[in-house]
């Protein structure tokens, strides 16, 4: 009896320390965003791979919405599922039931067979509260994904990577979102800064090059977190952290992990 008392008790402490690091929402400053999750060795922009990036200490992961036919928010990066499925078609296309008859782990590796395509509600349960969570917006209706997040009360950690009309759009109702700029990316990279920080975004996301030390230091000065898309190696990644890059993206989260680890930017308590 004392020996069941004693599993009890250990067992009721193990869900308690579980429980408060998943209401923790203490969000990083720098660290590794997991590109479309762990899509380096996980199959892309599922939940499996969203979890697999959290366990390895991303810090953020990035991931697309899409609709279906129906109006179902996914999570799909393609506008259509021929690269990533076992199916054909565009997302709009498709139906939601369609879409969950498909298989969208079978291309990357056998052992992945038989994982879905995600819903937006779904991958932002799969993720805890002190990750910073990256919605890239490719869906009409944006006010609709603002509202799931306010709903699903993700709206300290989620911020919508977005076009300026979807921006707009969204602050009308739902101010408290948090917007990451895609109105400029590869484009006239002063005019990008100076604009993000004129519309006071909370993100920015560089693409292919950094801005002038003065224009990277104006972005902090605004309050504005900086995100980089993309890198492929540790030394590069150590030298975006070092220009001040807050978080760069990264298509194999686990290639990264030591460099974060010595620059002290590895997640290492979900």
């Amino acid at each position: 009896m004392k020996t069941f008392n004693l599993f009890l008790t250990i067992l009721f402490l193990f869900i308690l320390s579980s429980l408060a690091v998943w209401a923790d929402e203490t969000l990083p400053q720098h660290g590794i965003c997991a590109h479309r999750g762990e899509n380096g060795v996980f199959p892309e922009n599922t939940v499996i791979g969203f979890k697999e990036a959290v366990r390895l200490g991303a810090a953020q992961v990035e991931f697309d919405v899409r609709r279906t036919k129906d109006n179902r928010l996914i999570i799909m990066h393609d506008a259509t599922v021929d690269r990533t499925t076992n199916g054909t078609g565009k997302t709009t296309d498709l139906t939601f039931e369609e879409i969950r008859k498909l298989d969208a782990g079978i291309k990357k590796d056998k052992r992945f067979a038989g994982t879905l395509i995600p819903t937006f509600e779904e991958a932002l349960d799969s993720l805890p509260r002190n990750v910073w969570i990256n919605v890239h917006v490719y869906a009409s209706n944006p006010t609709e994904i603002a509202t799931i997040i306010i709903e699903k009360k993700r709206e300290h950690q989620a911020f919508m990577a977005c076009k300026r009309n979807y921006a707009l759009e969204v602050k009308k109702t739902c101010p408290q979102i948090k917007i990451c700029n895609m109105e400029r990316q590869g484009g006239n990279i002063s005019q990008y800064i100076r604009e993000t920080i004129e519309w006071k975004c909370e993100f920015i996301q560089l693409i292919g090059k950094l801005g002038s030390p003065e224009e990277m230091k104006a972005l902090k000065d605004a309050g504005i977190r900086i995100n980089y898309t993309i890198t492929k190696n540790p030394q590069h990644f150590k030298e975006l952290i070092e220009a001040g890059v807050d978080f760069p993206l990264v298509n194999r989260t686990a290639h990264f992990v030591d460099i974060a680890g010595i620059l002290g930017v590895l997640m290492s308590d979900h």
